[in-house]
């Protein structure tokens, strides 16, 4: 079920065709065409990683408006490392800059900040000060939980969950799915039920690779920067569109 361009109603009349009974718990979303956007109008790529700033708070009270209850987005892979110097430097300060700006104006709205990936020295003191003083302070909050996905990669979450269970005493024989996922680095999140990648690209570049193992998947052309509510609308119309199997045979087969 896509939604369909041609429909008469608005953008904004996309939230009252949604089926609330069915609205995902968990969306996760991965933030891509920041430099392709700036470079459209002849910017430097740190432009549109600045623009994604608007996208992520509309798209954040997009999801506070329809009731989704975990919304995790891809801030800063492990890979990124290896962009130029100066582009990482931006991200850094920019990261930084934005839980500063923005961490009362989401506390205020129920939401509570965590954040996903690996402290380690990498990350400059400062950053890694900022995120814990905005974990502690929107600790509280359980309207939707914001998880920023910071110095990250499924690879890396995999490998250091099965070290931490090692490191534990467990045995061969203790190993299991549920052992693995304890170790996770949030480890009381549920699975995403829907994942998003923005900016026409078709891959999840190493994403929540435990946790997407049923999350159903929409793929968009939207550049980053141009993402706004009314497209996570669409897609979570396409995601109620889809029947779900998780390996059984479906009500149609």
């Amino acid at each position: 079920m896509t939604f369909d361009p041609r429909d008469s109603r608005g953008d904004r009349d996309i939230l009252s065709l949604l089926d609330r009974r069915r609205i995902p718990k968990h969306v996760g979303c991965v933030m891509d065409g920041n430099g392709r956007w700036a470079q459209k109008r002849g910017l430097p790529r740190t432009d549109g990683h600045a623009a994604g700033e608007e996208a992520l708070m509309d798209t954040i009270y997009g999801a506070l408006d329809c009731g989704v209850e975990w919304l995790t987005v891809y801030a800063f892979s492990t890979e990124n490392w290896r962009r130029p110097a100066d582009e990482v430097r931006f991200l850094m300060n920019f990261n930084r800059m934005l839980l500063e700006r923005r961490s009362d104006e989401l506390n205020e709205k129920g939401v509570r900040i965590i954040f996903a990936g690996r402290r380690d020295w990498r990350v400059p003191r400062s950053v890694l000060k900022r995120i814990e003083l905005t974990e502690a302070k929107t600790a509280h909050n359980r309207r939707l939980t914001l998880t920023i996905a910071f110095n990250y990669g499924g690879r890396a979450e995999i490998v250091d969950a099965v070290k931490a269970l090692i490191a534990s005493g467990a045995k061969a024989s203790d190993v299991s799915e549920k052992a693995i996922a304890k170790y996770l680095y949030i480890n009381d999140a549920p699975d995403p039920d829907l994942v998003i990648r923005t900016s026409g690209e078709y891959r999840i570049s190493n994403f929540l690779l435990w946790e997407i193992a049923y999350s159903e998947l929409v793929f968009t052309d939207v550049l980053w920067p141009d993402f706004r509510r009314e497209d996570l609308f669409k897609a979570i119309y396409e995601y109620q569109g889809r029947n779900r199997r998780y390996g059984k045979v479906g009500d149609s087969n």
